[in-house]
């Protein structure tokens, strides 16, 4: 009898995933699978205004080969305390050199060393997935 029953339920259930719809199982024609194409960002778009509040600055410039890795950070080169004087780059803030506990390090806290993880390079493109994103002073009509 509970054999006769697990063959049964067993039946009953092959038969209802055999009704299921097929699920596409690729994506390649998906609007998301879509390459955008190749732009040259900006040379210099000077200070770029942020779209919303404690918004990281946006990078006005080109990134193509600078290199931030564990052992080398290139955008402290122009944007460090010591240099920034004198190649007129926005210096790196003070909570930069801060760790977690608020206390001053000597140099970039490592939570902070990879700028790349925030500040984004811009360019002028048309986005792949189309938005409603409105900024902060479009939403106050600034």
């Amino acid at each position: 009898m509970k054999k006769t029953f697990i063959f049964m339920l067993a039946l009953c259930s092959g038969l209802a995933f055999a009704d299921a719809p097929q699920v596409a199982n690729s994506i390649d024609k998906t609007a998301e699978s879509i390459a955008p194409a190749f732009t040259n960002p900006y040379k210099d778009a000077g200070n770029i205004p942020v779209t919303f509040p404690n918004q990281p600055p946006l990078v006005p410039h080109s990134i193509r080969g600078l290199q931030v890795t564990k052992n080398a950070n290139q955008c402290l080169g122009c944007h460090s305390p010591d240099v920034a004087p004198t190649t007129g780059a926005p210096r790196v803030p003070e909570s930069h050199f801060l760790t977690r506990d608020g206390q001053k390090t000597e140099g970039t806290s490592p939570r902070r060393y990879f700028c790349l993880q925030c500040h984004v390079q811009q360019t002028d493109v048309n986005p792949i997935i189309q938005n409603k994103f409105e900024t902060i002073r479009q939403m106050q009509g600034k």
